[in-house]
């Protein structure tokens, strides 16, 4: 199978594309006694929130939240822990999604830490982690319906020229993507600005990797908070390397909180994305910027504000 062909196929597997999902009919939640929020149609783009970001409105359990989440309008989810949840928990999740035809983004490869067991430095048992990591994954899509799993190669190994560090990174990812691509699953690399520590940095040194490994299982993660601090210049660095992107994810700066709240004019970004086709989700990895229920409104309010670019 082409490259082109595989991801369009694994992404529709995810349920990444919901146009359909415009006729589905909505209910009116309440924020208990406080604030009401009206029920909403679903956005032009297909933006996904986490566990956590509609507690306040939602109540702790998280299948409640993803029920208030798609009566506001949204038709996905990301979950960074979800490897980390329970094989019943991940199924319960997956049956939900399923039912109310919302895709599930990406869930976090479990390879040890962001910064840990580092690809670069070549050490088979750091590639031994990874890949058990990768087999890991693939069950854990089997029953959350999730096709997008998040790898952070680790800290650079600052002992080895850069690029003997990077061969050591495209030879590992290579394995995984062996694992992985049988079963439609693509691996996201994300490049960080966490700390000066992290190997993977920037957009283009991220497709050059996925250029090296070569697999429709490895792609782009292109997370907007970090490029915005890293590189800026994002529509023409996502131009650069838009053919190996496969994700986005959203946090304004500074602050990593909705947007509207910082210097990123996200309608704009929102436009061109939606200009150039893409039809997957928009995780959206970032705190709320005022606290409770009042947040949690401004959050809804912020998205349908960015979303109005047609």
């Amino acid at each position: 199978m082409d490259r082109s062909s595989f991801l369009k196929n694994s992404l529709l597997a995810s349920g990444a594309l919901l146009a359909g999902n415009a006729v589905l009919a909505s209910t009116t939640t309440s924020c208990n006694n406080d604030i009401a929020i009206a029920p909403g149609k679903p956005f032009n783009m297909n933006y996904g929130p986490h566990d956590g970001m509609f507690k306040n409105s939602a109540g702790a359990n998280f299948l409640d939240q993803i029920q208030f989440m798609y009566d506001q309008g949204f038709r996905s989810i990301e979950d960074n822990g979800m490897s980390s949840r329970t094989p019943a928990e991940q199924e319960k999740i997956g049956n939900l999604l399923a039912k109310r035809g919302m895709a599930m983004g990406v869930f976090v490869l479990d390879k040890g830490g962001n910064g840990a067991n580092t690809l670069a430095a070549g050490k088979q048992e750091y590639i031994d982690i990874f890949l058990k990591g990768c087999r890991q994954a693939v069950e854990v899509s089997k029953r959350c319906g999730g096709k997008l799993a998040t790898v952070v190669p680790g800290d650079f190994a600052r002992n080895l020229p850069l690029d003997i560090q990077n061969a050591n990174v495209i030879t590992a990812l290579r394995k995984g993507a062996e694992i992985l691509e049988p079963h439609g699953i693509v691996m996201v690399l994300e490049p960080l600005s966490d700390t000066p520590d992290l190997y993977l940095r920037t957009s283009a040194q991220t497709y050059m990797i996925c250029k090296g490994v070569n697999s429709p299982s490895c792609k782009i993660l292109y997370d907007m908070y970090h490029m915005q601090k890293n590189e800026g210049n994002m529509i023409n660095n996502i131009k650069l390397t838009w053919d190996e992107i496969a994700y986005f994810q959203i946090g304004d700066n500074p602050g990593r909180n909705e947007p509207t709240t910082g210097e990123v004019n996200y309608k704009n970004i929102f436009k061109f994305l939606h200009e150039r086709g893409y039809k997957g989700v928009l995780g959206m990895e970032h705190g709320n910027s005022r606290p409770g229920k009042e947040g949690e409104l401004r959050v809804i309010e912020a998205y349908r504000e960015s979303d109005k670019f047609l």
